[in-house]
């Protein structure tokens, strides 16, 4: 019977969540912003993780471009950081990446606004007509 959360998966969550703490609290780089840990992948052997991130003030990929190159130049300290608390041997390397999926969403979001209004407009003329 396999296991409900794997190790893997739970280093993944342990590290979502402590990243975004640190982040919350311990970076003061103004150039980071506002930014969201969205998803954690830890590969098979728990030596790599990519981090998944969202900045609040970026709406694209090139806006997001310093703000990631801050974050990854600050990997070291953060990993030194999660390895203070962590009850891991060692903890996995840390790669940023922007992760695009939140914009997409507001994109999509906002499309379907539009388009709901521009249909509710389209009916009140119709029944104006009427």
């Amino acid at each position: 019977m396999a296991r409900e959360f794997g190790r893997k998966q739970r280093v993944a969550d342990y590290l979502r969540q402590e990243l975004a703490r640190l982040l919350q609290t311990s970076m003061r780089d103004p150039r980071i912003g506002m930014v969201s840990v969205n998803e954690v992948e830890v590969s098979r052997d728990l030596a790599h993780a990519k981090v998944f991130v969202t900045f609040m003030e970026a709406d694209s990929e090139a806006a997001a471009r310093e703000p990631l190159e801050v974050l990854s130049g600050a990997a070291g300290y953060l990993r030194t950081e999660v390895s203070r608390d962590a009850r891991m041997r060692s903890v996995p390397r840390l790669h940023f990446v922007y992760d695009a999926s939140v914009t997409r969403g507001r994109l999509l979001s906002d499309l379907i606004d539009r388009a709901v209004a521009a249909d509710d407009t389209l009916h009140d003329e119709t029944d104006r007509e009427s």
